[in-house]
């Protein structure tokens, strides 16, 4: 079971995106959505009723979460998808569809790191890198890349050794520096590789001025097994400078979010609306007073 998730906050436009994206990737699919009531939940959801409240699909067999969140985040090149494929025609076929209405921001061509690679930001604003791996060096399809800038500049480094202290089977596998004369200071990582249980991730530093810092646009759900699970990630995430936010988001001191949830929360949301209620009023989440909700609509 995949425990962490990439979730993407989209405005309004959830359904269209899970529909635009499974088109493209190979192993694809919609595998659940849960939609928002006829009546708002509370004043701010007034609007809400048949958008997505959580919207599970699959691409290249790996799973992703969406929600209709409104205009209040936007992606950005702080994440993007780090794409691999083994063949040149499936990489000019996936750049050409996500480029429909999006803009390239590194042309789709060799490079000395690639036969074929590009960057582009597609029409939702979600950022994709595409490549051509003949040589099958990345075995995850589909990779979350963080990109360290601005004031998180130069800590990727710091962040992998982080995270991968908090997951069981976690470690770092790759840390490429950048080169004397690349115009990055000493000690940056231009590539690094590292997984947290069955998920991969990439991470690299960038001192470019222009780019932006993490949001709660893209974020990582983590299923946990129990309470004390709960309270373990919670309070690392949100220390030395993290920050705790509703319903069992956080984020850490990278300013990278993070959705601390147990494993069964749609079950125990399927109690009703006062359960749903008790997750409202919550910062981390706490099992038993949601299981004490869901008894008292009995």
């Amino acid at each position: 079971m995949q425990q962490i998730t990439p979730c993407l906050w989209f405005d309004h436009h959830a359904d269209e995106a899970m529909a635009f994206y499974t088109a493209i990737f190979d192993r694809s699919r919609i595998v659940q959505i849960e939609r928002y009531p006829d009546a708002a939940l509370d004043e701010h959801f007034t609007g809400m009723t048949g958008k997505v409240i959580s919207g599970t699909f699959e691409l290249a067999g790996q799973q992703f979460i969406c929600l209709d969140g409104g205009p209040v985040f936007t992606f950005n090149s702080a994440v993007s998808f780090y794409c691999t494929f083994h063949e040149r025609a499936a990489v000019e076929s996936a750049w050409n569809k996500l480029l429909d209405q999006g803009s390239a921001l590194m042309e789709l061509q060799t490079y000395p790191w690639s036969p074929l690679y590009g960057w582009l930001r597609d029409k939702y604003g979600v950022n994709w890198q595409l490549t051509l791996d003949e040589a099958h060096v990345v075995a995850q399809p589909i990779t979350p890349l963080l990109m360290f800038a601005n004031e998180q500049a130069g800590k990727a480094s710091a962040a992998m050794r982080f995270y991968t202290s908090l997951f069981d089977r976690a470690a770092v596998e790759v840390i490429v520096p950048y080169a004397e004369g690349e115009g990055e200071p000493d000690g940056s990582i231009k590539h690094g590789r590292f997984h947290l249980g069955d998920q991969l991730f990439m991470a690299m530093d960038s001192s470019q001025p222009q780019l932006k810092s993490f949001n709660e646009a893209i974020s990582f759900q983590v299923g946990c097994k129990d309470q004390a699970e709960i309270d373990r990630l919670w309070g690392a995430l949100t220390a030395d400078g993290g920050q705790e936010s509703q319903c069992g988001w956080c984020k850490d001191m990278f300013g990278v979010s993070w959705q601390i949830i147990p494993e069964h929360l749609s079950t125990l949301m399927e109690a009703g609306p006062d359960a749903v209620q008790a997750l409202m009023r919550m910062r981390k989440i706490d099992i038993a007073t949601l299981e004490r909700a869901g008894q008292l609509a009995r």
